[in-house]
């Protein structure tokens, strides 16, 4: 069994990093643990536990601007922030039940190093972005920090877009500081029924390309929609388009009417309000609730929207599974029957230039012989081997999480 270094305050986590460079000791570095089986397996004896840094430092609503120790649950703060009627724009998907874990356990810091957003992105933008500063230890066990509290910030590098995404392979945040904006007063969806996949992300498009300002646009072949919990979307049993509209009460319904009135000519349109509304988007945010029961091979697809349709369908030809699609097309989560290699040659084939694929769930013995991670070219990847080496130079973070031997 690892053994476990559980840190009390940020003085504690320097020294047992420090500690573990010094004597080249490979260390896991976990939050929450729900996204432990999110990446290749790491290779390490000692797991360091940021579960004792925890509590909201700062709040400021009229600023727009919260930090946070990294192992606050980020429940805690959307419970905080739900107070003064403000979110996390970017809205955080929750993929513990996704990963075999516990759903609702997920700290902040652990979201922001995995840069892991949800349907608004296609207007809030990713995590990165709301990311405005940090606190951390990196690999040599030296305290760093950068950033500020406002959003715009002139201090040189952007080190927050740098750690967004590394899943605690460059340094350990210890705190960060967060953008917050107000939550919308309204939610509905306008549901278009029983279109085909390139119709519906041809729909899509079309309602992200109007004045309608879309904050959610999603396709759902009936088998997804049928697992839906909502039962406008279950219930007729066929393909949903779906398009979220946030906003003032009067904007909102206005401009679901504009979308009503656009597609009515050619489709059966019906709409979601309220808590249906929330309800259906947590679904397509979380994943785990729109799969086919036993899915053992997740992939998550990031496309150029409108090469999303021939991508699914090359994929399906060579290897079946279910896909449904998120950000207008632009992410694709598709599951696999179990396969000695995942499928990654072929998924990775019909993607192309068209984006990128990562193997997000699959058993830890497969996750560690097949990239997980998108392959890089050889120019990027000895870029990543310098940014590795200049903040980790003993590999002692998180080794091998994103790719072997760094």
């Amino acid at each position: 069994m690892a053994e476990v270094l559980k840190p009390a305050d940020p003085a504690q986590l320097a020294e047992a990093v420090a500690w573990a460079a010094g004597e080249g000791a490979a260390l896991e570095v976990r939050g929450a643990g729900s996204k432990r089986e999110f990446g290749r397996p790491v290779a390490a004896e000692r797991i360091l536990d940021l579960g004792g840094l925890a509590g909201v430092s700062l709040y400021e609503p009229e600023e727009l601007v919260l930090s946070a120790a990294a192992g606050t649950p980020l429940r805690e703060i959307q419970n905080l922030l739900a107070q003064r009627c403000q979110q996390l724009a970017f809205e955080p998907p929750d993929y513990g039940r996704l990963l075999g874990g516990t759903p609702e356990a997920q700290s902040i810091g652990g979201v922001l190093a995995a840069n892991l957003s949800g349907s608004r992105r296609i207007k809030a933008g990713a995590a990165r972005d709301h990311f405005l500063g940090f606190k951390a230890v990196t690999g040599r066990g030296e305290a760093v920090k950068s950033g500020g509290r406002v959003v715009k910030n002139v201090t040189g590098y952007d080190l927050s877009k740098l750690m967004a995404g590394s899943f605690g392979t460059l340094a350990v945040l210890s705190e960060v500081t967060v953008k917050v904006l107000p939550a919308p007063e309204k939610i509905r969806t306008v549901l278009i029924y029983g279109q085909r996949l390139g119709d519906g992300v041809a729909a899509l498009a079309r309602a992200a390309g109007s004045p309608h300002e879309v904050s959610g646009l999603a396709y759902l072949d009936a088998a997804a929609a049928r697992r839906s919990a909502v039962d406008y979307v279950s219930g007729p049993d066929r393909a949903v388009t779906a398009i979220r509209i946030e906003g003032p009460a009067p904007s909102v319904e206005h401009r679901c009417q504009a979308l009503r009135a656009m597609f009515a000519l050619t489709a059966t349109v019906e709409e979601l309000h309220g808590s249906n509304s929330a309800r259906f988007w947590r679904e397509i945010t979380d994943v785990a609730d729109l799969l086919p029961a036993g899915t053992e091979i997740l992939w998550r697809l990031s496309l150029t929207p409108s090469a999303a349709p021939a991508v699914i369908s090359a994929i399906r030809d060579a290897l079946g599974g279910e896909a449904f699609c998120d950000w207008a097309g632009g992410l694709v989560w598709l599951s696999l029957p179990p396969t000695v290699d995942a499928g990654h040659q072929a998924v990775r084939q019909a993607v192309g230039g068209a984006g990128h694929a990562i193997l997000v769930r699959a058993p830890a013995e497969l996750r560690a012989r097949v990239p997980v991670f998108q392959p890089e070219p050889e120019a990027l990847a000895r870029l990543t081997a310098r940014i590795k080496e200049s903040f980790d130079p003993r590999h002692i973070l998180n080794p091998g999480r994103m790719y072997a031997g760094l």
